[in-house]
């Protein structure tokens, strides 16, 4: 059975031994001061913490679990703070803490010979892409915040990013995790071992559990041999049937090599060329579609441009492209990279937008895109589908950006109904509403008609075995039970 709380303590008391377990410099509780971690990167979310604690180890971070436990006290993680869909915000009540491991951030090995990395919850993913490259590896996820985003959140929500199509998402990645559970006990799971077959992978069910199971305090990641030579190209198409075809022949050449397959729709990038600073489209006309291109080996005298070239030449004399520039320099692919990544931010400029993080079959990416563009040009004329994303794994980012001369607030009212209207098309086509960004409390929602039945209903028991009183994360992935389908 499990114990029940002991009778919640004054806040004030509460302050005091959270202070003593991480020391004045760890807790935060004025409001000016706790503002910043109460308010999602997107700005549609805006709670209240009773305090802001940032434990500098594992130790620390198990006390304060277990006095939350003890005290009923509900516990939100928190990270670099990047979550698109509320992931990581408190509640407006006031009774919640948030919980930053940023102090958190040390990278405490890496191993040439097995191929890891063994690094904090709190070192960001930049930082420890850095780390890896220094000592001649490539820690191979990449996604835009992260230069922000910590590991503990990108593993707490199986980021996947530009590389997936290749390397696979964060969870492909992970070998070994530690993780202070809702009693906060301690899970000792930081084995670097590619076969271990002794009962439940524990730590596949962490990672993208989003904080709701357990806190994710280190991980071993796997590394991979540093590319000696890498290739980017950007390729302007018709649509994405044609996007599609030139998959299809990087494909068939040499699927090794292929390490990112970006589309961007012809719209998104002219909202990139047009409000971002120093950008600008390095073809000779504007397309309707585009494509990023990004071949990599690590093999010596590869050849790599020779290849790209001829690849790129057999597609423009096919038609599948009808244009296409090599990157010559590093300046010149961090360029290209560049219209890719300024892709959100160019969008929230234009005014306001509403996101679709999707996925599908990758045979299926030009009927989602045609059929969604059209249902969402019907409900709302005027609306502006910028489509992007990692179309090498079926993964589009499918935004879309208010009418000129529509009021902001107008256009977000209309939110769910162009989330639902996607949404239709992609259970159509047997895809999924949420494919790296996570649920959150954006989208708990939709688990009912995605996910119900019993795979809802096994999601729900191993949250109540694990966190019986609902004090992990609370109000984020799960929906109500009321509902359930």
């Amino acid at each position: 059975m499990t114990a029940s709380p002991s009778p919640t303590l004054a806040r004030h008391d509460l302050i005091a031994r959270f202070t003593e377990i991480v020391g004045p410099t760890g807790i935060l509780t004025d409001a000016a001061d706790t503002a910043p971690f109460c308010t999602d990167w997107r700005d549609l979310y805006h709670g209240r913490a009773l305090a802001v604690l940032r434990p500098a180890d594992t130790e620390a971070l198990s006390r304060i679990v277990r006095l939350c436990a003890e005290h009923d006290v509900p516990m939100v993680p928190q990270g670099g703070n990047t979550s698109m869909v509320g992931g990581a915000t408190p509640d407006g009540t006031g009774r919640e803490v948030v919980i930053c491991l940023s102090r958190m951030n040390r990278i405490r090995n890496i191993d040439p010979h097995d191929l890891t990395m063994e690094v904090e919850a709190g070192v960001t993913l930049k930082a420890a892409q850095e780390a890896a490259w220094e000592a001649g590896f490539m820690l191979p996820l990449s996604i835009s915040s992260e230069g922000s985003a910590q590991i503990g959140g990108v593993l707490a929500t199986n980021a996947g990013g530009n590389n997936t199509l290749r390397y696979g998402n964060a969870r492909e990645l992970v070998l070994g995790l530690e993780a202070v559970m809702p009693d906060g006990g301690v899970f000792h799971g930081l084995r670097r071992l590619r076969k271990d077959n002794t009962g439940y992978a524990l730590r596949q069910l962490l990672v993208g559990s989003e904080g709701t199971l357990g806190f994710i305090t280190t991980a071993i990641m796997q590394l991979s041999p540093q590319p000696r030579e890498i290739v980017a190209a950007l390729c302007a198409v018709e649509d994405a049937d044609a996007a599609l075809k030139l998959l299809g022949l990087l494909r068939g050449r040499d699927p090794a090599l292929v390490q990112a397959f970006e589309f961007m729709s012809g719209t998104g990038m002219d909202l990139v060329t047009s409000l971002i600073p120093a950008t600008s489209l390095p073809l000779e006309e504007r397309a309707p579609a585009y494509v990023l291109v990004e071949l990599a080996t690590p093999r010596p005298d590869a050849e790599l441009r020779e290849y790209a070239e001829g690849v790129l030449g057999d597609a423009l004399e096919a038609g599948i492209i009808t244009d296409a520039v090599i990157a010559e320099s590093e300046g010149q692919r961090a360029g290209l990279w560049k219209l890719r990544e300024e892709h959100a931010e160019a969008q929230r400029r234009a005014g306001a937008s509403v996101k679709n993080d999707v996925s599908v079959p990758v045979s299926h990416v030009p009927e989602l895109i045609k059929r969604a563009t059209a249902a969402c040009t019907a409900l709302i004329p005027g609306i502006r589908p910028a489509p992007f994303g990692h179309m090498g794994d079926g993964n589009i980012h499918f935004n879309l950006v208010q009418p000129e001369g529509m009021a902001p607030e107008a256009f977000l009212a209309r939110s769910h109904d162009i989330m639902d209207t996607v949404a239709a098309i992609v259970k159509e086509l047997d895809g999924s509403f949420s494919a790296e960004h996570g649920v959150g409390q954006l989208k708990p929602y939709m688990m009912p008609a995605w996910r119900g039945g019993a795979e809802l209903a096994a999601m729900r028991h191993i949250k109540a075995a694990l966190d019986p009183r609902n004090l992990m994360n609370p109000g984020k992935v799960l929906p109500p039970a009321t509902q359930d389908a």
